[in-house]
């Protein structure tokens, strides 16, 4: 193509005496390095043998402590003034440059009990029990560590430009986002009240249904609100052979398994998405003995307050009505109860996220950014906008799938690993390199001097 526009300019050229004598335009001058860019490719190195320690290293929610220390004593080294064990592990870094913008911007460290398969040479051995007492391997599964090493990069990137910007960093480090208590925590314990109030908060994800150093974003609802529910489905146990003499709870528990599928496909409109997943279901411990108890683990997805309620109630009342029908005397009937582990949506207030996307647009062209559909997963970086809706908040990914592994999928070629897979395996260098250019680049426009 471009061989034959260059043909044509040549025979247009001598065609005509007029352009046969004008001088040949000046080649163009070439585009302004990126700086920010460059920065971090000298950094690499060291960022991925921070990226391999963490990795090998990983610590459950709420045990972030040796994670927390290492973290810290960077920050520390770059002049922030840092607070350690706020809401249990986590941290705080404030850096003060003048008056304007409060700039908060996350990074979470916990671990998920996971034991890793992906072959890495630096795969997580680490090995431990859980708070239930269950022996597990564990791994950065969700790749939190690729996030704490780009949150040292962008504190580093920032707090070497100090005359590029002006207003106030608030930097933390949370623990415990997989159980859906760390921003909880870290409120509760006066991030907003001990700390200066954030006037933005920023964080990104790695993702893995993007192509490595593709970015993400979702204007309005990103991520949704996460309940865990147990049901403890009640019955009168006796011989398997004379079930006429017992309350079934196996066949209860089935029952009402079917019945709250309806919660979706016959109560929910279907505009507004929502979830309700039986992820368990254990009773008895013998072929012929009818158990006096079952348990149902449920998952509960939605987007707004509303929704969540609905479902949560929805799934009492047919927990209840399914064991009435069943014959159930009313001191047996179910307990439903919601965990403590509520993860509310995530929401990306629309104005404020596509001002956002339009300056990673700006900063990477050719359509690395694009917009993409919300997630049924979830993120408690909600909560620190639920806490003060005043604030622009803004979540987005990172691609972290290689290009080659991307183009296998879309053949049909392979399958991908998820987030929480044992063989998630992101292409680390990529996902650290770009989230840490587009948060510094985010962050230098929201604290940008006059």
């Amino acid at each position: 193509m471009r061989h034959a526009l260059a043909a044509l300019v040549a025979a247009s050229s001598l065609s005509s005496p007029s352009h046969a004598q004008t001088p040949p335009a000046p080649p163009a001058a070439p585009a302004p390095p990126n700086e920010i860019a460059a920065a971090i490719a000298r950094d690499m190195d060291g960022l991925m043998s921070l990226y391999r320690d963490l990795h090998a290293n990983p610590e459950l929610s709420e045990q972030e402590s040796a994670t927390a220390a290492k973290l810290a004593r960077r920050l520390k080294a770059m002049k922030f003034d840092v607070t350690e064990k706020v809401g249990g592990t986590g941290v705080v870094a404030v850096m003060k440059n003048g008056g304007g913008p409060v700039l908060l911007i996350r990074a979470d460290m916990d671990a998920l009990p996971v034991t890793e398969q992906t072959g890495l040479p630096f795969a997580s051995k680490v090995r431990t029990k859980t708070t239930d007492g269950v022996e597990t391997g564990v791994m950065h599964a969700c790749g939190h560590d690729t996030h704490m090493t780009a949150f040292i990069e962008t504190a580093r990137l920032l707090s070497s430009m100090k005359d590029r910007w002006k207003g106030t960093l608030v930097m933390i480090l949370q623990p415990a986002e997989e159980v859906g208590r760390g921003a909880r925590l870290m409120l509760e314990d006066g991030l907003y009240t001990r700390f200066p109030r954030p006037t933005h908060a920023l964080a990104f994800h790695d993702a893995a249904n993007l192509e490595a150093g593709k970015i993400g974003y979702t204007p309005g609802y990103a991520l949704a609100n996460v309940d865990s529910v147990d049901i403890v489905v009640r019955g009168t146990g006796g011989h398997g052979a004379y079930p006429q003499t017992a309350r079934d709870p196996i066949v209860l528990g089935a029952r009402i398994v079917s019945s709250l599928q309806t919660l979706v496909s016959r109560e929910q409109d279907p505009l507004d998405p929502a979830v309700v997943t039986v992820g368990s279901f254990i009773g008895g411990a013998k072929h012929n003995i009818i158990p006096d108890e079952a348990k149902l683990l449920l998952t509960v997805r939605s987007y707004s307050d509303e929704t969540r309620e609905k479902l949560i109630r929805g799934i009492e009342r047919i927990a209840r009505g399914e064991a009435i029908a069943a014959g159930i005397p009313e001191d047996r009937m179910p307990v439903v109860s919601v965990k403590d582990e509520f993860t509310p949506a995530a929401y990306n207030p629309p104005t404020f996220a596509n001002q956002m996307a339009d300056r990673l647009k700006a900063h990477f062209p050719g359509g690395d950014v694009m917009e993409v559909k919300p997630s049924m997963g979830g993120e408690d970086f909600g909560r620190y906008y639920r806490a003060d809706k005043s604030i622009n908040s803004f979540i987005f990914w990172v691609g972290g799938v290689p290009a080659e592994q991307m183009a296998k999928a879309a053949a049909g070629q392979a399958s991908l690993p998820s987030l929480h897979s044992p063989f998630w395996a992101p292409q680390a260098d990529k996902v650290i390199a770009t989230a840490s250019e587009a948060m510094t680049v985010l962050a230098l426009d929201i604290l940008k001097r006059d």
